[in-house]
């Protein structure tokens, strides 16, 4: 029993021309007939010694170069050339194939592009939304504290220095610090007391004062640093409130 075997190596006769033409650095608007059909016939050639099935789309392509190269051989007649117009050149025998290369080539490499993102949504995982609400309900919102982070820090010294009216460019004229921020901590711990009440944030800031804001602001961050102080926030973008911190709590920063 005679054994055969079927490569589907190429996808059709137009997929395996654009092969030769890349592998052969051929420019496929212009194409050399011979030797691109050279090459189709060997490849042909091959199939039919290995005993693989040649569909016959190829063998239709193969007579379509051959014909063209039979085109492009003849010489042209004198006749044709005098009453060729020169707004309307003799049509070139490889104008429709390039044509079909052209569209098959667009849309093989769409496909490629499709093929590439199936190849990522792959990767992709998912899963359908799970029911939340018994865990919802054993929430008590009163008793939300949000943590409070450097930016929402800096949007609140934005919010304080717009209210206070400081938005001013800086006087040209040098001072020196009256207060250093080690003092400025002393008194901000002196001014919350040892319950666990809590103070505005904008409290905190008595004297209207650039200097007197930013060093109140820095000692503010080195005791949240330091674990001295309970800052809170109940909702996204509400009020900070300020709290000295006891021996056993432990709050969010």
């Amino acid at each position: 029993m005679e054994y055969k075997v079927k490569i589907d190596a190429f996808e059709g006769p137009l997929d395996l021309l654009l092969h030769l033409i890349n592998q052969l650095e051929i420019d496929i608007y212009d194409i050399p007939m011979a030797e691109i059909t050279e090459q189709y016939l060997v490849y042909i050639h091959t199939m039919k010694e290995l005993e693989l099935d040649v569909a016959s789309e190829y063998l239709v392509m193969a007579a379509t170069l051959l014909a063209i190269k039979s085109k492009m051989l003849l010489p042209k007649q004198e006749v044709d050339v005098i009453e060729e117009d020169e707004n309307f050149p003799e049509e070139d025998p490889r104008d429709d194939l390039v044509e079909k290369l052209l569209e098959y080539r667009k849309y093989k490499e769409a496909a490629q592009e499709l093929k590439q993102l199936e190849q990522n949504r792959s990767q992709i995982f998912t899963k359908p939304p799970s029911d939340l609400s018994d865990y919802v309900k054993e929430i008590d919102t009163d008793k939300i504290n949000l943590d409070v982070s450097i930016y929402d820090m800096l949007g609140a010294l934005n919010k304080l220095l717009r209210r206070k009216k400081l938005q001013k460019p800086l006087s040209t004229k040098i001072t020196r610090q009256e207060i250093s921020i080690e003092k400025r901590m002393d008194e901000i711990l002196e001014l919350l007391p040892q319950t666990s009440e809590r103070k505005n944030f904008e409290s905190l800031f008595p004297i209207p004062d650039k200097e007197h804001i930013v060093v109140t602001f820095l000692a503010i961050l080195e005791l949240m640093k330091r674990h001295e102080i309970i800052v809170e926030q109940e909702q996204n973008f509400g009020e900070i409130f300020v709290a000295r911190k006891g021996e056993n709590e432990s709050g969010s920063y």
